[in-house]
């Protein structure tokens, strides 16, 4: 996208403002299909799928080629050719200070100063990344590993899920029994007796449901539910609980940070499963002798329950968060006057469960 749009600036700022793209030439397909399957994309998609998928698309070569390596975010302003690296506060020398600064560059660097600060808040993108043939010993799938992306921001580390069509095929069965007036609209790409496992499918497949997923995040009551949310964090919050339950602390610690990850892009992080990801993170921090994330984790627990009087994590996270406080040295005077609070308040805190033994036994279904 940005080398599209960089391929344009050049031909505006060199006087070619006049000439206008071939018709068709590269558009992105439609955010909501209305078709029930969606016409052949593995073109411009494929390239970015790993896995068993090897095709080859001409347009993000000519792209590619267009817009001399330039990143498909705007976060980050292409380099040029006898530009200074960019400093850690986001501004950075124009060549046009350096022997040899091209006119283009200072135009497209200055271009960037102005419309980084005006940018308005952009979507979540759905992005599959891989998709991959699966065999099992009496199946065989595919599974599409999806990025959830910030547009317009790069993720050091992404948000991911790894889901097969039948997840998908489930989440939309659900949406259309209780949201069947909003659903109408949205298109879900329809099953195959056959050639499921072709390239053009899966290629075909991955795009209609980066469409999918994008329609539905485009409606306001379906963002919300339950049905939505949990259809990207609950696989790994349960994963997460049974990794901690049989002490294998640091698999559980990136599948708990996984989860974090997908519900702070979705935007619920002040909900319950939220509280219990950030206990998780705790749990397998203090068991891998990461103190300091550990403390770090009840700290934003302690934030979001401020304005809660009670809650069955809230003495659990106060115990803990003194326990660490006094371990790295930092001030914990403040959460030991909560729990005196509540001691007064007549909660039996020496009959309360640990943090992990709260972890372990929260039901999620």
């Amino acid at each position: 996208m940005a080398a599209r749009i960089l391929h344009r600036l050049r031909h505006a700022l060199a006087g070619e403002a006049g000439r206008e793209e071939p018709a068709g030439g590269g558009g992105e397909a439609e955010d909501c299909p209305e078709s029930s399957e969606l016409e052949d994309d593995t073109e411009g998609l494929s390239t970015r799928l790993s896995g068993t998928l090897s095709f080859t698309s001409h347009e993000d070569e000519e792209e590619e080629e267009e817009g001399d390596g330039a990143s498909e975010e705007l976060e980050e302003p292409p380099q040029a050719p006898g530009a200074a690296a960019g400093t850690e506060d986001g501004e950075w020398v124009s060549a046009a200070e350096r022997p040899g600064g091209s006119l283009l560059t200072r135009q497209l660097q200055e271009l960037w100063r102005r419309s980084r600060g005006s940018l308005a808040p952009q979507r979540l993108l759905f992005e599959v990344t891989s998709a991959s043939v699966v065999s099992e010993r009496s199946s065989k799938y595919v599974l599409y590993t999806i990025y959830l992306i910030r547009s317009g921001q790069f993720d050091k580390a992404p948000a991911t899920i790894a889901r097969r069509y039948s997840d998908f095929e489930q989440l939309n069965r659900r949406l259309r029994c209780r949201f069947s007036c909003d659903m109408a609209s949205v298109a879900f790409p329809r099953k195959r007796l056959r050639r499921n496992f072709t390239a053009e499918t899966i290629a075909k497949r991955s795009r209609a449901f980066e469409q999918f997923l994008s329609h539905l995040h485009s409606i306001d009551e379906i963002r919300r539910s339950p049905e939505f949310l949990e259809f990207f964090f609950l696989p790994d919050l349960q994963a997460a609980q049974r990794l901690t339950c049989t002490g294998m602390y640091r698999e559980a610690l990136a599948t708990w940070a996984n989860a974090y990850r997908l519900q702070d892009r979705l935007g619920v992080c002040s909900s319950g499963r939220f509280l219990l990801t950030l206990a998780g993170l705790a749990v397998c921090h203090q068991e891998l002798d990461q103190l300091s994330e550990a403390h770090g984790c009840c700290e934003q627990a302690l934030q979001l329950l401020e304005a809660q009087g009670s809650h069955p994590l809230l003495g659990p996270f106060l115990q803990t968060h003194v326990h660490l406080a006094w371990k790295v040295g930092k001030d914990k005077r403040r959460s030991e006057a909560r729990l005196q609070d509540l001691r007064e308040a007549g909660l039996p805190l020496q009959q309360q469960p640990s943090l992990k033994e709260c972890l372990i036994k929260e039901p999620l279904e």
